[in-house]
């Protein structure tokens, strides 16, 4: 099997840690981000990586799940979606907001990644400290077995 020259495996390096372009640091930072990550999530937001990593959506999602922590109560109950097939109308569902939220994660580069991870930590215990887990074991996981993330197994309302 050919062995990559040096001189490729320094490019690839180099490419991989590359800046955001000028205009993704134009807006501004996000939610609480350094001017850096956030201008790593503008700029993962106009590659191809499904419709939860589209312009502008980041931001809706932290600030969806910022309102939901918000909310009066000691303890506070997911609401499901009514109609969690419509694009739109999935995101009235938090767990779903973390999902996409989760999605942003995969696509960024390390740097921003751990800032944003940190950032969603500190939320996540909020989110952890503010809800009930669900006792019911066959809410845990899916059709196919495949275990939900930790922010599903939380109780909903009327649930």
């Amino acid at each position: 099997m050919p062995r990559r020259r040096p001189g490729a495996l320094r490019a690839a390096r180099r490419l991989r840690g590359r800046r955001p372009p000028s205009w993704a640091y134009d807006t501004g930072p996000l939610d609480r981000l350094s001017p850096g990550t956030s201008a790593a999530i503008r700029y993962a937001e106009h590659g191809d990586h499904g419709h939860d990593v589209s312009p502008g959506r980041t931001e809706d999602f932290l600030r969806r799940y910022r309102a939901f922590l918000r909310r009066p109560g000691a303890k506070l109950w997911l609401t499901a979606s009514e109609c969690p097939a419509c694009p739109g109308c999935r995101y009235e569902d938090v767990a779903v907001v973390r999902d996409a939220l989760q999605a942003v994660l995969c696509v960024l580069p390390p740097r921003p990644r751990a800032e944003l991870r940190s950032h969603l930590a500190r939320l996540d215990a909020e989110f952890r400290r503010r809800t009930r887990p669900d006792p019911d074991p066959r809410h845990w996981a899916d059709w196919s077995g495949e275990p939900y993330p930790w922010w599903h197994r939380r109780l909903y309302e009327g649930g």
